[in-house]
């Protein structure tokens, strides 16, 4: 509701009328329930991407899933996270329209018959299949001065067939029923736990229903003007947003070759054409395989073919590359050692592979895919990641936007490198003291929502330090709770030590079987609880666990922050959007050198950003060497006391010492994430920080300039490289 009367134009009217009516439309915009259809980053830059291409009126449709049931609804039992289902759709969604006239029938299961034409070609023919349909459900997506609306069309499963009712009359209820409610299963949950067999088969299953209806979708209406094959890739392209729809170029390859009959050379010159391929990670543990077994069970005729490009790739291309280097062929292959690599395949199957950030882009060029960079120069490509200033600025932080108009102009709205207009007033000392109020200001809301919402009262003068991204070790909000209690021992040490007030905000999902992420929580939530009872420090330090964090959430939680908390291990965070959202709505940035963060701190200077840490060279060369983070524990007496605290029992008297997994990742269990490396150059950083907030000049000085910098990082300008240099894609201008 709130980004349409924006873009729209229309929120001052509406908020003024429904004020006539005795409404307010803040307080209307909080009933609606964030939309349950991704999880973490990619479902929010996709959000900001699809923005940005109906405001720059770029012809363009947006495919996923309408689930049933979102993530989870996280809530906390003494600390620990529990998860409950999150049914966003209990009370519908007025912004959705079914669209049962364009349903796809989608094949699962059952198994290849060979079979050969009256020329002795082979043609397979996939038989005693299970069917599902896919139901679209469209969302509109209006453009900024709405003159280009989109559309999101997402697909919701059903069995292909209501009841079998001869089985039903049988008596045969439960098996009736059961093949409809398998069918349906496809669309219930986003992400259902993949630690079982069945778990990794249902989202096997989810990703090519997706995948199956929009291709079947994109060619339906690309037959309604054209009628010449060799024309597809010059009509339609399909950016792969990571590795999950990956088995695109599988279905298309399909299609054109038993379906069209196009033929091999003809259909994999048209699919490599088609697709363009984003890399999202540089976890290599995160690059998605999937079984020979399990994906010839589910899919045997995309088996056949994966094999057969494989097999392909192999002999056409890499052994003529590198022949006689069996063991980097073995280590490109994408069907090796019984696992299907869906990474590789989208590289091979795509004109253009793309990282996200220019640090991203570089690892993936020089580490985690050299191999393939080596080979295909041309396709590796930069696409540093961006946010939509209409909701991130616009949307959430009216009263900023309106003070920045008053310098720059309203246009920066759609031209975002405008804020550099700011640089201009960031020392006056009349636009810092207005600067400042609104910041004040919402730090006011946040302070009552967190007094009436978790009981807990804090100080809206305080720094509020906030770090609100999925629960990973690699984001190390582990590191930011060694600080925490780093700060507390001093303060119980010396309860006057003139350090600034601070309120610590965290908001993460852990996966639900990702046990060390759960334990983090669970010690965050432990630490909190004795530490804002504590009356011995005065009310110096507090922490809020924000629960069931959502976009919702962070619309307050951003405008309100001092600082950004952007503290992954170097060369992990491929890029990050939350950094680029902080910045814009004037909070500093505390972070290492990696992902987006070495672009922000480009351009809004090395005096204003606080960065700490260990390189990637660094981190290699600790690694290379042998790392030991034990000796970082008995060198230094603060990080000693504060992992000995989590070891013990202080913080769960009369539970046991449940938090003791922590200390032992970090001790025992090899500290994969370099955490204890860091740590001491991470207070340092802190210390930075609390000097700077004490001079309230120079962090007003420091905060404008992080917005006038923010610029480079929106989604519109990585929209138009998108277009420009990948797609091809021109906008279309609606006729006034």
């Amino acid at each position: 509701l709130k980004s349409n009367l924006c873009n729209s134009g229309l929120r001052e009217a509406v908020s003024s009328a429904l004020g006539d009516l005795g409404f307010d439309l803040e307080t209307l915009c909080e009933e609606e329930h964030d939309m349950g259809l991704g999880n973490g980053g990619l479902g929010r830059l996709a959000a900001c991407f699809l923005d940005s291409m109906a405001t720059m009126d770029l012809p363009a449709i947006g495919y996923g899933i309408h689930y049933q049931f979102g993530l989870f609804r996280q809530e906390f039992d003494n600390g620990r996270q529990i998860e409950l289902p999150d049914d966003w759709l209990k009370y519908g969604n007025p912004w959705e329209i079914v669209r049962p006239q364009y349903a796809q029938r989608v094949s699962l299961y059952g198994l290849v018959e060979h079979a050969y034409d009256d020329l002795g070609d082979y043609q397979p023919r996939w038989v005693e299949a299970k069917y599902v349909e896919g139901i679209p459900y469209d969302l509109a997506i209006v453009g900024y001065g709405a003159s280009t609306v989109n559309f999101l069309r997402l697909w919701e499963a059903k069995a292909s067939e209501e009841l079998d009712l001869k089985t039903f009359n049988q008596g045969g209820y439960v098996e009736a029923v059961r093949e409809k409610a398998m069918g349906e299963s496809i669309s219930k949950v986003l992400y259902p736990n993949d630690e079982t067999e069945n778990g990794k088969e249902l989202r096997l299953v989810q990703q090519y229903f997706f995948v199956a209806c929009s291709i079947q979708d994109m060619m339906a209406r690309f037959l309604r003007l054209h009628d010449d094959w060799e024309e597809f890739p010059d009509k339609v392209v399909v950016q792969l947003n990571d590795t999950h729809p990956a088995v695109a170029v599988l279905e298309l390859m399909r299609i054109f070759l038993d379906e069209k009959k196009l033929g091999w050379e003809k259909s994999w010159n048209l699919v490599r054409r088609t697709f363009a391929y984003t890399n999202h990670t540089l976890l290599p543990e995160a690059l998605e395989t999937w079984g020979e077994a399990l994906f010839e069970h589910v899919l045997p005729r995309h088996m056949q073919i994966v094999r057969e490009i494989n097999r392909r790739f192999v002999e056409e291309e890499l052994a003529s590359k590198w022949p006689g280097d069996h063991e980097k062929i073995q280590n490109m292959s994408i069907v090796e050692g019984g696992q299907v690599r869906m990474a590789y395949l989208s590289v091979v199957g795509s004109h253009s592979v793309n990282g996200v950030a220019a640090l991203h882009t570089k690892l993936l060029k020089g580490k985690l895919m050299k191999d393939f960079a080596d080979l295909y120069p041309e396709k590796f490509n930069n696409k540093t990641n961006g946010i939509t200033p209409r909701r991130w600025l616009l949307g959430c932080n009216p009263e900023l936007a309106k003070l920045i108009d008053s310098v720059v102009g309203p246009e920066w709205v759609t031209n975002l490198n405008l804020l550099r207009g700011l640089e201009k007033v960031a020392d006056d000392a009349s636009f810092q003291e207005e600067f400042m109020k609104i910041k004040q200001g919402n730090k006011g809301v946040l302070a009552h929502m967190l007094e009436s919402e978790m009981g807990l009262t804090v100080d809206p003068s305080a720094i509020f330090d906030s770090q609100i991204k999925r629960l990973h070790e690699y984001k190390r909000q582990h590191l930011n709770l060694l600080h925490i209690l780093t700060l507390y021992r001093r303060l119980l040490h010396d309860p006057d030590l003139p350090i600034c007030p601070r309120v610590f905000i965290f908001g993460a999902k852990a996966a639900p079987g990702y046990h060390l992420a759960k334990v983090i929580i669970h010690a965050i939530n432990l630490v909190a609880r004795k530490i804002n009872k504590d009356e011995r420090i005065k009310g110096k330090l507090k922490v809020a666990y924000w629960p069931n964090y959502g976009v919702s959430s962070a619309e307050r939680i951003i405008p309100a922050s001092d600082l950004s908390e952007q503290i992954s291990t170097a060369g992990k965070e491929a890029s990050g959007t939350g950094n680029m959202k902080f910045a814009l709505n004037g909070a500093l940035t505390i972070g290492t050198l990696d992902g987006a963060n070495v672009e922000i701190k480009e351009e809004v200077g090395d005096e204003n950003i606080f960065i700490f840490g260990e390189t990637v060279e660094g981190i290699e060369t600790l690694r290379a060497s042998g790392y030991d983070p034990s000796d970082y524990y008995h060198q230094d007496e603060e990080l000693k006391g504060v992992l000995d605290w989590l070891g013990s029992d202080y913080f769960s008297p009369g539970e046991g010492k449940v938090l003791q997994d922590l200390p032992r990742s970090l001790l025992e269990w090899g500290d994969p994430f370099f955490v204890l490396a860091d740590f001491r150059a991470y207070v340092e950083a802190q210390e930075k920080a609390n000097m700077a907030y004490s001079d309230p000049k120079k962090w007003s000085s420091m905060a404008i300039r992080n917005v006038a910098g923010s610029g480079k990082f929106s989604s519109d300008r990585t929209i138009l490289q998108y277009a420009e240099e990948i797609w091809k894609l021109e906008r279309i201008r609606p006729s006034s």
